[in-house]
């Protein structure tokens, strides 16, 4: 290839990154994304008052409770759910790491299931964290970074139990196989986890750069195999997890066979948020 087809090629690696990532910021600055939420609740069976939920809310054999006084408002799929007199409402068995949102005025309350456990999480837009929101530094596309590897399937799926960015859970996701691949002369592996979209695989990892210019805990990149099994590892996408940038995130960690031992310069960087606690 010649130098001005190199260009050429280099400059359209670089324009897709650049419209991807803006493409990713805006769907990470939504206004009711994990940057607006508020408070982290941990359900129990007592009955509780909730800050940024209206009601009290308790959980008990897999069925969530939460009474609402006259005056309360809490929607579902823009129905109204209180009446006049109030009114007690009962939601679930929800699946583990499922989900459901409900909304409250301007917020939206998430009920959700993590680690076995019940889960709520406010989201208001005029949360301090969404509305100062710079965006992620993130390190210039580098085609270095892109690599060919193959998805080689365990003879079974094998379930995979990971530690969580909050103490006391843990995850279990289901490792169809794992990627192989080549990069700064080492042969390396990571253990994939079933992605999001159908067809799709995702790879928490972390790497030498972590703890230093990258979030220390993890970062994440999605892959779709080739029929073949063949596949592009492009961290150039790699990206933070929510727990990046909160508290009140509850993300898996990288299993300990995806902790690598390269130095991965590509994708994004430790948030603004964070760099003055790494």
């Amino acid at each position: 290839m010649n130098a001005e087809h190199t260009d050429t090629a280099l400059e359209a690696f670089d324009a897709d990154w650049q419209e991807w990532h803006a493409d990713h910021e805006r769907q990470r600055a939504h206004p009711h994304g994990f940057l607006a939420v508020t408070h982290l609740h941990w359900l129990g069976s007592e009955p509780a008052r909730l800050d940024g939920a209206p009601g009290t809310w308790s959980v008990e054999a897999d069925v969530v409770r939460v009474v609402l006084e006259p005056g309360d408002s809490l929607q579902q799929d823009g129905r109204e759910l209180n009446t006049a007199a109030g009114t007690s409402l009962e939601f679930g068995p929800i699946e583990e790491r499922g989900g459901i949102n409900l909304v409250s005025g301007d917020t939206v309350i998430e009920l959700a299931k993590r680690g076995g456990e019940y889960i709520v999480r406010p989201r208001n837009p005029s949360h301090p964290l969404l509305r100062d929101y710079q965006g992620t530094p993130a390190y210039s596309p580098d085609a270095a970074y892109a690599v060919r590897g193959t998805f080689v399937p365990f003879e079974a799926p094998r379930p995979t139990t990971v530690g969580a960015a909050v103490e006391g859970i843990q995850h279990v996701y289901q490792a169809p196989g794992e990627i192989r691949f080549k990069l700064a002369g080492q042969e390396l592996a990571l253990t994939a986890f079933n992605g999001h979209a159908p067809g799709s695989l995702s790879v928490l990892f972390t790497d030498q750069t972590s703890g230093k210019t990258t979030y220390a805990a993890n970062r994440s990149l999605s892959v779709v195999p080739a029929a073949d099994g063949s596949v592009l590892l492009d961290f150039n996408r790699s990206v933070n997890l929510p727990c990046a940038y909160t508290d009140l995130a509850t993300c898996p960690l990288p299993p300990a066979e995806n902790r690598l031992p390269v130095a991965i310069e590509a994708g994004e960087k430790i948030p603004y948020e964070r760099q003055d606690q790494q």
